[in-house]
């Protein structure tokens, strides 16, 4: 099983940091298809063969998702697109 692992600092208060995170949860669920929903800070995604979160922490934000055997195979244009979407959105 592969893993994605990102922290990325962002300076934002809290409430613009949550809506930049559901618009990277936005862009998720177009490109890869995943179910989003939050729980409390954390934003849960899965879909089959993802399973992760996106949690909002006090000055940065974790991204960790663990990839099945078929996605790992796209590990690495989805750790890309999530790095670049956070880099426009933070």
């Amino acid at each position: 099983m592969s893993r994605i692992d990102i922290r990325h600092a962002h300076a934002l208060p809290k409430p613009q940091a949550r809506k930049a995170v559901e618009e990277v949860a936005r862009k998720l669920q177009e490109r890869f298809q995943v179910e989003c929903g939050w729980d409390g800070d954390m934003l849960n995604f899965s879909r089959s063969g993802i399973d992760g979160h996106i949690a909002l922490e006090e000055g940065g934000l974790h991204v960790f998702a663990k990839l099945g055997f078929l996605a790992a195979m796209f590990k690495d244009p989805i750790e890309a697109e999530i790095k670049r979407v956070l880099q426009e959105r933070f």
